[in-house]
């Protein structure tokens, strides 16, 4: 009996050490899969965005927090509000940890609705990373209307500029269907900076989307006293925004205001159960095929990233707020969400929808000539002199056309001295087309 005890706790001991030698041997797995990788991430929204800048500023830095280092490269691949994007992530993509993918926080809510076209993925089965920024909204528009408050879209029409089934659509319709407020539309623009363009032309009157992301686009022209924020949209008040005087949304929906056939306390839920969606602010993911040890350190470098000093520094200078959101807390969001009565569901679904009659935006598209002065990142950044003053204009290897002498080439043989001519929505995006002559 005592040899047996003897032998049992020598086997026990022997587990002991398999196992504590189990969790370095993992790590070296992930660091022998990682090491000399290159990983794609996928932005479910164009260039120029919120979505785009916390992307490019997570693939400069979660490399090195990641075993094996692995480098990173930026791809934008848009359309229907990042439903293309998470098709194929989904579906196609190797679901191996070397493809992540930023998708829009509303999708996870238009998935389980049930209500969007095209939808091939289940949500609740991706592995989420992360986020960087527990959102607040806000609905702004041009004082050039006369609008001073909400109170004035109860009674005066205001063209809102749309970029797809986010923010910018969702909730001026969901104002307009439960408190009456009389919110225009124009969709089509392909992201926000293109619909910033558009409201200082005066084509539309302003837009409804992510505080910080607000602040970084509209810049100087909000700064300087043009644009109002007249509505907070978040589950609870922002500082910066409640200091400015603006309310919060739930301070309007009570008897006073709240369509006939609707309930305060449903009202009350159904924006709730969107402003759950905005807690994810920025959601990163993975497929869900990717094995588990690499979810569980893509996960761990996420988190790592977003204390890390240079990070932090980074994000200031791009004017981005840092507020993490772990994988895990929007992993449980979705499934919050999944479990929602479906009659709740489709209630919201109808009330989400713009029901007056949408225009599509016309994206009118500037021209810029000048000499180059500069050429940033192999050719992803051409700066050229136009009439006195130094523009940018972002070149995709993809889908900007790049000319020299009338003929296609690479971005990178575009040399200072050379004269180039942009074609883009504005200074700073990214081009359709680059023209230019030796």
């Amino acid at each position: 009996m005592k040899t047996m005890k003897m032998l049992g706790a020598t086997a026990l001991a022997g587990a002991l050490v398999l196992g504590l030698a189990a969790t370095p041997a993992v790590a070296d797995a992930v660091a022998d899969f990682y090491k000399g990788k290159r990983i794609i991430m996928y932005v479910g929204s164009s260039p120029g965005g919120g979505y785009d800048t916390y992307a490019r500023m997570i693939a400069r830095h979660i490399g090195r927090f990641i075993p094996g280092n692995p480098k990173f490269i930026v791809k934008n691949k848009v359309g229907a509000g990042s439903i293309i994007v998470a098709n194929f992530v989904y579906n196609v993509a190797p679901q191996d940890g070397t493809v992540l993918v930023a998708l829009q926080r509303n999708l996870p809510l238009v998935e389980i609705m049930g209500g969007q076209k095209g939808v091939k993925f289940e949500s609740r089965k991706f592995h989420w990373l992360g986020s960087l920024a527990n959102e607040a909204g806000v609905c702004a528009v041009d004082k050039r209307t006369g609008i001073k408050s909400f109170d004035d879209v109860f009674t005066k029409p205001v063209l809102m500029g749309g970029t797809g089934p986010n923010d910018t659509e969702i909730f001026p319709a969901l104002l307009n269907n439960t408190l009456n407020t009389k919110f225009q539309l124009i969709k089509g623009y392909p992201s926000t900076p293109p619909a910033h363009l558009a409201i200082q032309r005066g084509e539309v009157d302003g837009i409804c989307q992510s505080w910080s992301s607000f602040k970084a686009i509209a810049g100087s022209y909000y700064t300087d006293g043009n644009m109002i924020p007249i509505l907070q949209l978040s589950l609870k008040k922002h500082p910066e925004l409640t200091k400015l005087g603006v309310p919060l949304v739930f301070e309007y929906i009570t008897k006073e205001y709240v369509a006939p056939g609707l309930k305060v306390e449903d009202v009350t839920s159904y924006f709730r159960l969107l402003m759950a969606a905005k807690a994810m602010g920025r959601p990163f993911a993975v497929g869900p095929g990717v094995p588990a040890d690499r979810v569980k350190a893509l996960r761990a470098a996420f988190t790592a990233m977003a204390e890390d000093p240079k990070f932090l520094a980074d994000a200031k200078k791009q004017r981005r707020e840092v507020n993490l959101v772990t994988g895990a807390e929007i992993q449980g969001i979705i499934a919050k969400m999944a479990a929602t009565p479906k009659a709740v569901l489709a209630k919201l679904d109808g009330l989400m929808k713009f029901r007056g009659k949408a225009k599509m935006a016309k994206i009118q598209m500037l021209k810029h000539s000048g000499k180059v002065t500069q050429t940033k990142k192999g050719g992803r950044r051409i700066l050229i002199d136009y009439k006195g003053k130094e523009v940018t204009a972002k070149v995709s290897g993809s889908r900007t056309k790049v000319t020299l002498d009338g003929k296609k080439t690479k971005r990178k043989k575009i040399k200072v001295g050379m004269t180039c001519t942009f074609t883009y929505p504005g200074v700073g995006m990214e081009a359709t087309n680059i023209d230019c002559k030796s």
